[in-house]
């Protein structure tokens, strides 16, 4: 079902699995007819307004269709910890809820984790092992049925996302490491997306995003950064998880998606930026850098201030440094399609992009 798109409209068997896990997240009711439930066949409004509810509680785009990502994370929801024995698999990863639950455990104990992603990775083999030592049970890093009834037995209310802050905000503090942007690699990621502009403009989204990333990463060399780039200027995109795995095997340190938007109702209109985050966790300097290009680019250009959000789009959850993807106004807007039509507007974002890199990785004084 990976590449599967559901939506409004569409029936069959797919539509039912979906709907029969909305159903078990007790986000869809089962309508009775004659004391049984209905088994859902058909993509309707209520199916939609479900698939919505479920997007927004996991930091997704919230659209009501059923992309690969939202299967992806209907698939881990049906995990409670304890379900299933974990373990770190390299070439098969695990992900789910039950990660989820466990990691917010193991940080409210006082084990090192970054951060709350729900993914079973080396990092929280490592905080299993730990725990397994602190705890007398055998050490393999394999959360299974011991460690579940030690997690129990020891019942402590767990209060996740500020312990993994707390580390970020320390690591990333430029006063106590090494790194600045003279010393650091970055990863531009610009939307290859064929939309045009309104107005008939020739340029579409990959243009002017491409241009952007151009003219910063000819800043970001200059100041001495090592720059990577995940497309050519007339090639597509792979998807999310590919390029996450290119953050990942370069080892960058920072990672900047950049995106416009489009709506059928051309007043939609702003910039915002997104950086990795849910009820349980968030990016400490991702959120940061986030509020950072946002004043950087506010206060410079005509853009309405859409704020900063977290999500949990594959981009920023699944990379292991920080991550932000910006999007740069909408280009179904006659005032945003006109102001990116112009290569100094262009040029302008790039400067301020480029300020917000430096402002974030400038050494602390006193």
């Amino acid at each position: 079902m990976g590449s599967i798109i559901l939506k409004d409209g569409d029936s069959g068997p797919a539509v039912r699995d979906i709907a029969q896990r909305l159903v078990r997240l007790g986000l869809l009711s089962e309508t009775p007819v004659q004391g049984e439930p209905v088994e859902r066949e058909y993509f309707d409004t209520q199916l939609a307004d479900a698939v919505r509810i479920f997007q927004q509680s996991r930091g997704l785009t919230v659209d009501g269709v059923v992309g690969p990502q939202t299967l992806r994370r209907l698939e881990e929801a049906r995990w409670a910890l304890g379900d299933r024995i974990l373990r770190f698999i390299p070439r098969g990863i695990v992900h789910g809820d039950d990660v989820v639950h466990l990691q917010r455990q193991l940080i409210g104990f006082g084990f090192a984790m970054d951060r709350v992603d729900g993914i079973y990775g080396p990092q929280t083999e490592n905080a299993v092992r730990e725990f397994q030592k602190n705890v007398g049970l055998g050490i393999d890093g394999i959360c299974g049925p011991d460690v579940f009834k030690s997690l129990s037995r020891l019942n402590r209310t767990v209060a996740g996302g500020s312990q993994e802050y707390l580390r970020e905000l320390v690591r990333w503090d430029p006063s106590h490491s090494s790194r600045s942007v003279e010393t650091c690699t970055i990863l531009l990621d610009p939307s290859d997306s064929d939309v045009e502009l309104h107005g008939g403009s020739t340029l579409t989204q990959a243009n002017v995003c491409w241009d952007i990333a151009s003219r910063l990463e000819g800043r970001l060399a200059a100041s001495g950064a090592m720059v990577v780039v995940t497309r050519s200027q007339n090639s597509p995109l792979g998807d999310e998880r590919t390029r996450a795995l290119i953050a990942n095997q370069q080892n960058v340190d920072l990672v900047l998606s950049l995106n416009m938007d489009a709506n059928p109702v051309s007043i939609a209109n702003g910039l915002a930026t997104y950086y990795f985050g849910h009820e349980y966790s968030r990016s400490a300097t991702g959120m940061r850098l986030a509020g950072i290009i946002q004043d950087e680019i506010i206060t410079k250009t005509p853009f309405t201030d859409a704020h900063t959000h977290a999500k949990t789009w594959d981009i920023l959850r699944l990379t292991k440094m920080p991550s932000i993807r910006t999007t740069i106004g909408y280009s179904s807007n006659p005032q945003d399609a006109t102001f990116l039509s112009d290569p100094n507007s262009r040029d302008l974002i790039a400067d301020c992009l480029s300020s917000a890199v430096s402002r974030i990785m400038a050494p602390k004084i006193g």
